[in-house]
């Protein structure tokens, strides 16, 4: 690779031979950048003895005297002082305490001898009894006692090092939200549900389809979503402000591939930001500078809201059909006993009430409360969006704020005291409006009753005839018991009273016939 001017040609009469050992990590850098791997960047950048460098001189022109007829001018100066590695102090506990091992003196000594390298005893004044240890020409990896001790648990051989695991320290481990997160994930596994992770990154038209609502000076208006600089495919340009999208193209993936029954979950972040919230990095200043404070704190405040959601789709059926069963297809109430479950996992109770979003059903759309806050929304897809997306009629979705169930949720429930005592049962059946939130009645019911009711729930929503026009019957069933004592027929009586009179303040309700 030398050029044509130093060349060795027919007409070459003096030749200075020079031995070199140049750096190993510049030699593999310079060699990898300009692309010209040769015999000897391959060996100098793994490194090269520099004290053969005097050798190899004399050996080179050794050869061209006697195979060349060349003769030998007088040697040159070489420079061995300046590569000579300099000793490396290595205290004498310090294999110990870092391999484990109690290795003695002798086999601290041998192992190094072993090596080539030249052991002396010393006393540090400062550092106490040990070895300055100077290693061999040909080992420029040994820099500093950690290198030494390696070598003696190299030596000695490594079978005699423990294997010990570490014990954790006190305090440490999951945090009550990673704690419960994963709660909520293993019992939607539990209950048949298969938990999936979808790309972030959606199109514009999906996002908006499904974007929260956050409130600015009062009012409530749509989030904006999070737009890529440099997006991965332009049809997806937007992170996500749901995951309900995501979730959707993973279902009619599935579908095609001829997997019609899917119940489907994803636990994860979105990200939206407020109407007017600017989102960047360009005042953030270049170079090597740590940016200040106040730079920091605008950071901080121009990055998107990131919660993190549970969302749910379902298609197909709940129910295979099987000897003695008919098949069942997945709707609404599924999907909302696999919310209870989630919620179960953190100690919360989630109700719901009619509501209406622009991408699900008109009449099968519900809010989901924890208390009087709501953290999300369940329903069926609209059949119209279902069909742009290629899938079946009847999609069942639901989408909630995982961080604020687990905010809302009890810290340490406490355990529902077993009592001794029969329980009385009874059915109460009110006819109200058919626009009347069954919801509200049967929240109604369980106030009117007081404290003598353990349990109420809805059992038939029925309309048709027997009832007037614009009405409906709603029948629940309840459970009454004291913690101490039997309660009488005429106690539990009295208790439904209650519910009724409440339901027919707030609904008009009356007893059906």
């Amino acid at each position: 690779m030398g050029g044509a001017r130093t060349e060795v040609s027919a007409f070459t009469t003096d030749i200075v031979l020079e031995a070199a050992t140049f750096e190993a990590v510049s030699i593999a850098r310079t060699a990898r950048r300009h692309k010209l791997p040769s015999e000897a960047s391959r060996r100098f950048e793994r490194g090269v003895d520099p004290a053969v460098g005097r050798f190899a001189a004399e050996r080179a022109v050794h050869l061209l005297v006697e195979l060349a007829g060349g003769v030998a001018d007088t040697l040159g100066s070489f420079l061995d002082d300046s590569v000579a590695p300099g000793p490396i102090f290595l205290p004498e506990g310090r294999a110990a305490s870092l391999i484990g091992v109690d290795y003695t003196s002798a086999e601290v000594e041998e192992s190094l001898l072993a090596i080539g390298a030249t052991v002396e005893a010393v006393t540090d004044p400062e550092a106490g009894d040990g070895w300055n240890v100077t290693p061999p020409t040909w080992r420029s990896d040994l820099v500093h006692s950690a290198d030494l001790v390696e070598e003696v648990a190299r030596i000695t051989g490594y079978d005699r090092i423990p294997s010990v695991l570490p014990v954790a320290p006190s305090g440490r481990g999951l945090t009550r939200e990673q704690s419960l997160r994963r709660a909520v994930s293993s019992g939607l596994a539990a209950a048949g549900l298969t938990e999936v992770f979808a790309y972030p990154f959606v199109s514009t038209a999906r996002n908006a389809a499904f974007a929260p609502t956050v409130e600015v000076s009062g009012r409530v208006v749509p989030a904006e979503p999070v737009r890529l600089a440099n997006p991965l495919d332009s049809d997806a340009p937007e992170m996500r402000m749901s995951l309900i999208p995501g979730l959707l193209d993973t279902a009619r993936r599935n579908l095609s591939r001829g997997l019609v029954d899917l119940a489907l979950y994803e636990t994860g972040s979105v990200y939206y930001t407020e109407p007017g919230t600017t989102l960047g990095t360009d005042f953030i200043p270049v170079g090597a500078a740590r940016p200040g404070d106040d730079v920091l704190d605008r950071l901080g405040e121009s990055l998107p809201t990131q919660p993190r959601h549970l969302a749910i789709v379902a298609t197909g059926a709940s129910i295979d059909r099987q000897p003695g069963q008919a098949s069942a297809a997945v709707d609404l109430a599924d999907v909302l006993d696999d919310l209870r479950v989630a919620a179960r996992g953190v100690a919360a109770e989630i109700t719901v009430r009619q509501s209406r979003h622009a991408s699900l059903h008109p009449g099968r759309t519900a809010d989901v409360l924890v208390g009087d806050e709501v953290i999300g929304v369940a329903g069926e897809l609209l059949p119209a969006l279902a069909l742009d997306l290629d899938l079946p009629r009847t999609v069942v979705v639901a989408e909630i704020d995982l961080d604020r169930l687990i905010a809302l949720g009890r810290v340490d429930p406490d355990p529902a005291p077993i009592s001794g005592f029969p329980a009385a049962t009874q059915d109460l059946s009110l006819v109200v409006g058919v626009d009347a939130p069954a919801g509200e009645v049967l929240d109604t019911v369980v106030v009117g009753a007081g404290e003598l009711l353990e349990h109420a729930r809805l059992v038939d929503d029925y309309r048709g005839e027997g009832l007037e026009d614009g009405s409906k019957s709603l029948t629940f069933a309840l459970r009454f018991r004291a913690t101490d004592r039997t309660l009488t027929a005429a106690e539990a009586s009295e208790a439904k009273q209650g519910a009724v009179r409440l339901a027919g303040e707030r609904f008009g309700a009356t007893l059906r016939d």
